[in-house]
């Protein structure tokens, strides 16, 4: 099986927003609490359960490097899906706009030190990849009846090599 190539890039809330929502500290906090000693950065992304609830997990996730072979991406119609990484650890995040319940035009990115995601419900996407050594990570998504999960294999391999700089 041959594969096609995709170069991640620099994790951007920008560029990201088509798929989901990039959580990270900017400017001023919206709000100070608990005694002046907290700034609060308030409601930074998109949470969707459907007829679910908001479920708290924590994952370890061995480590990937690039380039790095995607032969499966996968989507929750239910839900949403937050990765926020406990150990400062970057994660590739590879995602794929929707063409009729099939994944096209994949995009990769790398995330920077302090970023963390959510997927929005649908969106197709790679597998949690830490960068370079294992990664542990709080999942904020949803818990409900259903099966919340599609995958779908490629017929051919995409392979992301290094970001650019």
């Amino acid at each position: 099986m041959s594969a096609k190539t995709i170069t991640a890039r620099v994790l951007t809330a920008e560029a990201f927003a088509p798929f989901g929502d990039v959580i990270e500290r900017s400017g001023s906090p919206d709000k100070i609490i608990n005694q002046g000693m907290c700034g609060r950065h308030h409601d930074l992304a998109r949470l969707d359960f459907g007829s679910g609830r908001a479920g708290i997990s924590l994952f370890d996730a061995k480590a990937r490097s690039l380039p790095h072979t995607v032969d499966m991406v996968e989507r929750h119609p239910d839900g949403s899906q937050a990765f926020m990484p406990v150990d400062g650890v970057p994660m590739l995040v590879v995602v794929a706009e929707d063409d009729a319940g099939q994944p096209v035009n994949l995009k990769a990115f790398v995330s920077q030190p302090g970023q963390s995601i959510n997927l929005h419900r649908g969106t197709w996407h790679g597998v949690l990849a830490p960068l370079g050594k294992p990664g542990r990570f709080v999942v904020v998504d949803r818990i409900g009846d259903g099966d919340n999960l599609e995958e779908f294999w490629f017929p051919e391999a995409y392979i992301v090599d290094a970001a650019e700089s």
